[in-house]
């Protein structure tokens, strides 16, 4: 129940900060002319204008990669410190949600691994949040069960006190 609130809330809060482009439109005048035509819907120039400043997008991807860092080397207090108070973790091992406290409990059972990051695409929510989506290939120790993993990765940030922290973390599966 509370993974479905919290992917309606998501939903809605993206839908929110990519709607209000459009509701700050002035209205168009009508045209004194009859139309015999119906009238075509204009496209809206939303996701593919969004421009996002360089600096921005670099800071992103340099916490992602110390994310990443923090979890290859089990540093807890590294990988607590990136994360918000609400986090939420969706992984692809089928066990559900992961609030901060389990996430960060979690490290010490992972195995070793080496890992590429790639296909980062930053798209700002806001003045508070963005959403970065990137992809991960996994290399896991020749002992393991699974050698690579190739993993789709969204992650919701949010600027509290002054600090970007990652509220929602989301990963799928790539075959």
């Amino acid at each position: 129940m509370r993974g479905c609130f919290v992917s309606a809330w998501m939903v809605g809060l993206t839908s929110l900060f990519l709607i209000q482009p459009l509701l700050a439109q002035p209205p168009t005048a009508p045209s004194d002319a009859p139309s015999a035509a119906p009238s075509k819907i204009a496209p809206s120039p939303l996701p593919s204008g969004i421009s996002v400043d360089p600096k921005m997008k670099d800071m992103f991807e340099a916490k992602i990669k110390a994310e990443w860092e923090a979890l290859k080397s089990k540093d807890k207090k590294s990988y607590a410190e990136l994360l918000d108070d609400d986090y939420q973790g969706v992984e692809v091992d089928g066990k559900g949600e992961r609030n901060k406290t389990q996430a960060i409990n979690e490290l010490a059972e992972q195995n070793s691994f080496n890992y590429t990051l790639w296909g980062y695409k930053l798209i700002p929510l806001g003045a508070d949040a963005a959403l970065a989506i990137y992809e991960s290939t996994l290399q896991f120790p020749p002992t393991a069960q699974i050698r690579y993993s190739r993993v789709l990765i969204s992650e919701v940030w949010v600027k509290r006190a002054g600090q970007w922290k990652e509220l929602h973390y989301q990963e799928t599966r790539v075959k």
